[in-house]
């Protein structure tokens, strides 16, 4: 029997046939022989079991379908045939394939897979094809190597095309020493250590952090986010034992490492103080007043207080203005300049132990300054009338008419005349 190729990856279900009784079971099927009666027959007892049906029927044992006649010999074969398909086919796609780490810098040499020197054969970088200068027979030649060559290469027969070598090369470099960093932000709890790369390797990198406390090697639980931080829980405070933290970065091309040494007390740094709010003060032109509240980080700012560190100045000054504060979480600047708005922030550090918070996000604020009053009514009504009247009135300097420059009754006349005219105009306008 054959079978197609899709037969053997999906066969069709085996279809299973009846057992038809041509004459009695057993007895070769001659004409006019009983089956056997079995409707009298307890099936839901535990004492019938199919070797019983088996004697009854004269059916060979091993054939029962619970009344259906199922062939084994095909469904085996397919089995065995399409485990076959399966092996030949994963045989056929497999290539020769991995990746390839190389510096910037380097000289690379790529070989074809199994391929002889002097075969003939076509490279590729991310399916385009390259150059026959940078081949030499059947190797590919890549010179003074940069980021911008990593990629996949292809190496194809060159008659038949078919692919013989796949690389995919990632250019990078061996990493610097890193840079550690270690700091308590909940003390007593515990403390944490981050660390990053002063420059980039452009490759996986691999880091591992072992932390001991005098002989005695301690879990650095890692956090999910972000991935360059674990923490460590204080077993023993107030000890005198320092800690030793190592930790060392690998990658294919290189190791490095750098190393802390320190006591508990020495890492204490809080984080910044929060809700910091600034406002002016009613009727007092040169007081602001300021408040915060402790780190949320802080876990026990009763048996652990906080001291503060406040530093203020106005936006047209460089030179801050500082206040240290040994409790409570509020402050009343009393020197600001009236009108000036000022930028605050402030910093914590536990009273006994450790260095000082970064600085909190800067707030804003200006003093109180008193409202401007506004001209009543009467004195604007009087200012508008003043400048009606003034207007239309000639200046102290101007003549009107000089009877010294006059000369005879006609201009006598001219001269009155004049006057007049600019009288009426006055009285008209009052």
């Amino acid at each position: 029997m054959c079978w197609s190729l899709k037969e053997l990856i999906a066969p069709e279900p085996v279809q299973k046939q009846p057992v038809v009784a041509w004459g009695s079971a057993g007895s070769g099927g001659k004409e006019g022989a009983k089956i056997p009666d079995l409707s009298g027959e307890d099936w839901s007892s535990s004492q019938k079991s199919p070797p019983d049906v088996y004697e009854k029927l004269g059916t060979p044992q091993g054939l029962w379908t619970g009344g259906e006649m199922a062939n084994p010999v095909p469904s085996a074969c397919c089995v065995v045939l399409a485990v076959v398909v399966v092996v030949y086919a994963q045989r056929h796609s497999q290539q020769d394939s991995h990746t390839q780490y190389e510096r910037v810098g380097a000289d690379v040499t790529m070989k074809c897979g199994s391929m002889d020197w002097d075969a003939a054969v076509t490279w590729t970088a991310n399916g385009t094809d390259i150059d026959e200068s940078h081949l030499n027979g059947s190797y590919l030649i890549l010179k003074n190597v940069d980021l911008s060559q990593s990629g996949q290469y292809s190496c194809y027969e060159g008659s038949s095309w078919h692919l013989k070598y796949q690389t995919y090369l990632k250019v990078g470099t061996p990493p610097k020493e890193p840079v550690l960093m270690c700091r308590s932000n909940n003390y007593p709890k515990g403390f944490y250590c981050s660390w990053h790369l002063p420059t980039p390797t452009y490759i996986p990198n691999t880091f591992n952090i072992s932390v001991i406390h005098g002989t005695k090697d301690m879990v650095c639980e890692k956090d999910a986010v972000p991935k360059n931080r674990c923490h460590i829980r204080y077993l023993q405070l107030f000890s005198t034992v320092k800690y030793k933290v190592t930790l060392t970065v690998t990658n294919a091309l290189g190791k490095n490492f750098t190393t802390l040494t320190f006591d508990e007390f020495a890492i204490v740094k809080p984080d910044p103080p929060e809700s910091v709010v600034a406002k002016p003060v009613p009727n007092n032109p040169r007081r602001l007043e300021v408040s915060w509240q402790n780190p949320s980080s802080w876990p026990d700012p009763e048996s652990f207080p906080l001291k503060f560190f406040l530093r203020y100045r106005p936006l047209i000054l460089d030179q801050w203005q500082h206040v240290e504060l040994s409790d409570g979480t509020s402050h009343t600047i009393t020197d600001a300049y009236a009108g000036k708005e000022y930028i605050i922030q402030v910093a914590a550090k536990d009273n006994d132990i450790g260095t000082w918070s970064d600085w909190s996000v800067a707030v804003h604020a200006t003093p109180w300054t008193e409202e401007p009053k506004h001209l009543t009514t009467e004195a604007q009504i009087t200012e508008t009338t003043s400048a009606s009247t003034s207007s239309f009135m000639a200046p102290p300097t101007t003549k009107i008419c000089d009877k010294g420059a006059v000369v005879g009754s006609g201009a006598v006349a001219v001269c009155w005349t004049a006057g007049l005219v600019v009288a009426a105009y006055s009285v008209l306008f009052i």
